[in-house]
């Protein structure tokens, strides 16, 4: 099993005192939670995109590009890259770069993104971000894989015989399709033979075992081996403790603050206490026993070989935050790692010359 560490850059006033940290410090937050990561062990460090409050992550390249300077092996997610928003042409000269200047380092998970405040941002609507989404992918891996690239396109000019630059440096870059229960996002990854990484953040596990169960019944539609699925899956929060008891009071404050945040802003509430959170939903707290037992409950229904964890602190205090990580890589990922393989691939850089999965040739209209 791989361990990724992400974030989506939140920027909320501190619950107690109301106090907003300045941007630029938590962006100095961000870096620095990359660092650690790497040094921990984890295998992968991802940064969401978002376009609306109270997000900072608008510019995941230009974040991600600076974290490719400061670490050596850890490799870079995007968590998700809302393709239904962007220029496909756009975004791919932005990541290909990325893949240059990070050594092939960059995964991509790509998703339709959400929020009404990003879709007007971008006048995208509700009925027509899947097929932006789906247009923009299209057009996105095409040209990544060939040299020049035809395609009569809805959402954007038409593109013929068009050449792109800069040519990437992995080829191809590894994208896996984000989803949370929209069964569009998994088709699309079945499709193509692509990894689907499911969000598994807000609701009991029902709703995304369903979703996973499509995906791989889809996977064999289009005619992929099952043995190739990957799956990777989220989880709405960490905090590791030596004791159940000392997890769970380390962690109430975060719970409250996510809690308060969620009522005041008229969003549904699905745990209301934080031991049903702690029972119900897919967040690591406790433990490392009992981190270990809810990560093999969850691989018996998703069979994910990759799990996400949050990079940030939040209500956390730094030291309780690196205790949490620390007691992560040297109690639970190393159990997780012997007793749950790994994805059904390379997790170093695909480069010209290495054999790549197969994958299924587009046409985009």
């Amino acid at each position: 099993m791989k361990f990724l560490a992400i974030t989506l850059i939140v920027h909320r006033p501190d619950p107690a005192t109301g106090v907003l940290k300045p941007t630029h410090d938590r962006f100095r937050e961000v870096l620095d939670n990359a660092v650690l990561a790497e040094e921990l062990g984890f295998d992968g460090f991802g940064v969401g995109e978002r376009h609306e409050r109270p997000f900072l992550s608008s510019a995941p390249t230009v974040v991600l590009s600076h974290i490719a300077a400061l670490t050596r092996r850890i490799r870079l997610f995007t968590a998700v890259t809302t393709l239904s928003l962007l220029d496909p042409v756009r975004a791919y000269e932005d990541y290909a770069t990325l893949d240059h200047l990070s050594g092939g380092r960059l995964d991509l998970i790509i998703g339709k993104g959400n929020g009404t405040a990003q879709r007007d941002l971008f006048h995208v609507t509700p009925e027509d971000q899947w097929d932006r989404n789906a247009e923009s992918y299209e057009v996105f891996r095409t040209i990544w894989r060939e040299d020049r690239v035809s395609a009569d396109t809805r959402f954007r000019p038409p593109l013929k015989d068009a050449e792109v630059w800069p040519r990437p440096y992995q080829r191809p870059v590894r994208v896996w399709h984000g989803s949370a229960t929209s069964q569009e996002s998994v088709d699309l990854a079945a499709r193509y033979g692509d990894p689907l990484f499911s969000a598994n953040v807000t609701h009991p596990i029902e709703p995304y075992a369903a979703l996973v169960r499509h995906y791989r019944e889809r996977w064999e539609h289009y005619g992929h081996d099952p043995a190739d699925i990957a799956v990777g899956a989220g989880s709405a929060g960490l905090y590791v403790a030596r004791t159940s008891q000392e997890a769970l009071a380390a962690y109430r404050p975060v719970f409250e603050s996510n809690l308060a945040f969620q009522e005041k802003a008229g969003l549904p509430v699905v745990f209301e206490t934080l031991e049903d959170f702690a029972e119900r939903s897919s967040a690591l707290i406790g433990s490392p026993e009992q981190v270990i037992d809810k990560v093999h409950r969850y691989h018996e229904r998703f069979g994910h070989t990759v799990q996400h964890v949050q990079a940030d602190a939040g209500q956390l205090t730094d030291t309780q935050h690196r205790d949490s990580l620390e007691l992560f890589q040297s109690e639970v990922a190393p159990v997780l790692r012997r007793t749950i393989a790994d994805p059904p691939f390379a997790w170093e850089p695909v480069l010209p010359g290495q054999a790549a999965a197969p994958a299924p040739t587009a046409h985009v209209h």
